[in-house]
């Protein structure tokens, strides 16, 4: 009579799947995005949502525009600080870019990108540049962004989703 060994199975036992964390996920607030492309997609797509932009690239493309603008007009430490809290394709854009010579307005910065955009209104930039602007604060931190509200003329605080607070004279 022969007796039969059991064989190990083959067949690998299943694993444990984690999400994977959402880096625009505020947390403990110690948390900064991935450097790599996983956070430039993140922020894309975070982009994609909050302005309803039916593609992926109508998305890219006007975040692209908005942070180049962006990039010339937040100068000093608030810059640094900026591409240091961004994903690294979106510090390069905003890095890249020459001061500007002379603040823009608000209304000034959305015109700007309204220019830069095929086919684009001063309206649909409005649209565009808070699409993009108002889903900073969650990514960078609203320390840093008030930082930069700071540094820019009146108005831009709206275009970062944020009430415009006049000072006390």
């Amino acid at each position: 009579m022969t007796t039969m060994t059991p064989r190990k199975s083959t067949i690998p036992s299943p694993q444990r799947v984690v999400p994977a964390p959402n880096p625009y996920d505020p947390g403990d607030g110690n948390r900064r995005p991935s450097r790599g492309g996983d956070g430039w997609h993140a922020l894309v797509e975070s982009v994609r949502e909050s302005g309803q932009y039916p593609t992926r690239a109508e998305a890219e493309r006007v975040t692209r525009v908005v942070l180049s603008a962006l990039g010339g007009h937040v100068v000093g430490d608030e810059r640094v600080d900026l591409a240091r809290a961004l994903p690294e394709e979106a510090a390069r854009v905003v890095a890249s870019q020459i001061p500007a010579t002379r603040p823009l307005t608000a209304a000034e910065f959305v015109d700007s990108v309204a220019t830069r955009i095929e086919g684009t209104t001063p309206a649909t930039a409005r649209w565009d540049v808070s699409s993009v602007l108002s889903v900073l604060p969650p990514l960078v931190g609203d320390a840093l962004v008030t930082r930069i509200l700071d540094q820019l003329p009146p108005g831009y605080a709206l275009l970062f989703g944020r009430a415009e607070l006049s000072r006390a004279e």
